[in-house]
C-alpha cells in the first residue's frame, strides 16, 4: 500500500505540511511513502507539460491512499493546489482513497474541506469515503483533534496482508 500526502500552502514546510503528516502517520501507523509540498515544485505549476510537475503527477497517481491538505484562505483551499490539481486529467485519481482535510484559524470555515475541495478530488476521480476533516490551526498537532474522524478514516485502510495460510503443503 502506497501512503502519500499532498499539500498546498504557499509557504513551505508549514503547519499544513505537518499536519498531513501526522494525519497519515494516524491513519496508517506508518510515515507516507510519498510527500509533496506543492509550493516547492515551483512556477511549473502555472503551465502544463513541465516534467517536474509530471513526475509528481504521476507519483500520486500511484497511491493507494492520499492525504490531501490546505490551509482555509479566504474560505476555500488555496490557489497552489487547484494549480496542482489542475495537471491532472479527468479521471486521473481513479483507483485512489482520498481523505481531504483544512487548517483553519477558527470555525466560520468547517465546512470548506467538505464542501469545496472533496467535489474537486471526487471530481478527478478519487474515493473520499469520509468527511473532509477541518482541523483549528492552533491544535492541529494534538492527536485528541484527530479522534472523531480517524475510526471512519481508518475502516477504510485495508489491513496488512497476512502470510498466515499461504504455506504450501
Amino acid at each position: 500500500m502506497i501512503t502519500g500526502v499532498v499539500v498546498g500552502n504557499p509557504k513551505p514546510d508549514s503547519r499544513t505540511l505537518r499536519a498531513g503528516m501526522l494525519g497519515a502517520q494516524l491513519l496508517t501507523g506508518s510515515d507516507p511513502d510519498l510527500v509533496i509540498d506543492v509550493v516547492k515544485l515551483g512556477p511549473g505549476l502555472l503551465g502544463f507539460g513541465d516534467a517536474g510537475i509530471a513526475t509528481a503527477v504521476q507519483s500520486v497517481q500511484e497511491c493507494d491512499l492520499l492525504m490531501v491538505g490546505s490551509p482555509t484562505y479566504k474560505g476555500a483551499y488555496t490557489g497552489v493546489l487547484k494549480c496542482f490539481l489542475d495537471q491532472f486529467p479527468g479521471g486521473g485519481l481513479a483507483g485512489v482513497t482520498a481523505f481531504v482535510f483544512m487548517l483553519g484559524a477558527g470555525p466560520g470555515h468547517a465546512l470548506a474541506p467538505e464542501l469545496l475541495l472533496r467535489p474537486v478530488l471526487t471530481e478527478l476521480g478519487a474515493s473520499c469515503p469520509v468527511r473532509g476533516l477541518y482541523l483549528p490551526e492552533s491544535i492541529f498537532a494534538d492527536e485528541a483533534a484527530w479522534e472523531s474522524w480517524l475510526p471512519a478514516a481508518r475502516s477504510f485502510i485495508p489491513a496488512p496482508a497476512s502470510n498466515a495460510g499461504s504455506e504450501m503443503p
